[in-house]
């Protein structure tokens, strides 16, 4: 589980593409700290196993479903990515839970100047914008975003000059896809609410938690 703070910018030091799965080597400094293999880390909001680290660079499988899922194929040799490492229980949530499981891919189509703010608009699967509402949260490549506004099409969100300068969204541009997760709480009560059935065969009612001195 991460907050979606990034903790810095790490760059691709090598990319192995494989015909099913990838692996990544990432030159980093901070997210190595008390690092060690099984650790989880977020490279651009996916969730990767560290598997061999050194004082400099780790590395992480990635496989196909996530090959396929997330924008991670399109990495080079140099590419910057957004780190952050597992959620620790007495780290400040500063941003909102982030499970790293992406759920698809959206594509930059405009970036506006708002004050001191950039405003991205973001093209998205039209089958997550329903878990998308103004002012909720998004991770957007992994990063923990407040949403402006939303569309049929699209939503937006707006950076704040400090996120613009020190994560991989001030790099790109329209046209660059971005890995999505909608919100984790979101998503839940949208499938409990999807099946009014299945609930009503709940024991778990008012009246029950009265009798019981829950209320």
């Amino acid at each position: 589980m991460f907050t979606g703070i990034v903790e810095e910018l790490g760059n691709v030091e090598n990319i192995k593409l494989l015909p099913e799965s990838a692996e990544l080597t990432i030159k980093a400094r901070k997210v190595l700290e008390g690092t060690i293999i099984g650790d989880s880390i977020s490279v651009n909001g996916v969730c990767l196993t560290v598997i061999r680290l050194s004082s400099r660079e780790f590395t992480v499988d990635v496989m196909a479903e996530t090959v396929h899922k997330t924008n991670l194929a399109e990495l080079k040799q140099g590419s910057p990515v957004n780190l952050e490492r597992a959620l620790q229980l007495q780290t400040r949530l500063g941003g909102h839970l982030v499970s790293g499981h992406v759920d698809g891919v959206g594509t930059i189509t405009g970036i506006n100047s708002v004050g001191i703010a950039k405003v991205y608009e973001i093209n998205s699967p039209p089958s997550l914008l329903p878990y998308i509402l103004p002012k909720g949260s998004v991770a957007i490549d992994g990063i923990s975003l407040t949403v402006v506004k939303v569309t049929e099409e699209f939503f937006s969100v707006s950076l704040i000059p400090h996120t613009f300068s020190e994560t991989t969204l001030g790099k790109k541009g329209n046209g660059d896809r971005v890995n999505l997760e909608t919100d984790l709480i979101g998503k839940y009560v949208a499938l409990f609410l999807a099946k009014p059935e299945d609930n009503k065969k709940s024991s778990l009612t008012l009246d029950f938690l009265a009798q019981n001195g829950f209320l």
